[in-house]
């Protein structure tokens, strides 16, 4: 797995719902950890008005996503039980975000405004130790 740009994510989100068990290791998750933050969101179905919503508000917000190393996968069929849906385990609409050492730092049934997302990025120990480095502050 490559790790794809937030707008090519949410382009590209359908696909992301159909990978090939194949294709996916044992853990789903495992090409992002140490280099990615994957927002995963799930949903019955593509048409569902809160996956739509979530997915534009993402949108909206993707620069400042994209800043905190976000990626953005997404499962609209229960049905095929793939890879992200068996580990995570969601009932229905969910948003979870998940650090870039795999913890869930937070798991939603509801919508989730990208700002809070980003809130919740900017308050864990990882982005903390990131923004220090990157002014010289750490080491």
């Amino acid at each position: 797995m490559q790790i794809v740009p937030l707008r090519a994510a949410l382009a590209a989100c359908l696909l992301l719902a159909g990978l090939a068990a194949a294709s996916a290791e044992e853990d789903p998750l495992a090409a992002y950890l140490w280099a990615a933050r994957p927002v995963v969101v799930f949903a019955d179905s593509a048409l569902d008005p809160r996956f739509q919503d979530q997915m534009r508000d993402l949108e909206s917000r993707a620069e400042g996503l994209a800043a905190r190393d976000v990626v953005v996968l997404s499962d609209t069929d229960p049905t095929a039980q793939g890879p992200l849906r068996l580990k995570l385990r969601p009932r229905g609409f969910q948003v979870v975000l998940i650090d870039k050492d795999g913890r869930v730092i937070q798991r939603s049934p509801h919508t989730t405004r990208a700002d809070a997302l980003i809130r919740a990025i900017d308050r864990t120990p990882l982005r903390r130790q990131e923004v220090d480095e990157r002014r010289g502050l750490g080491g």
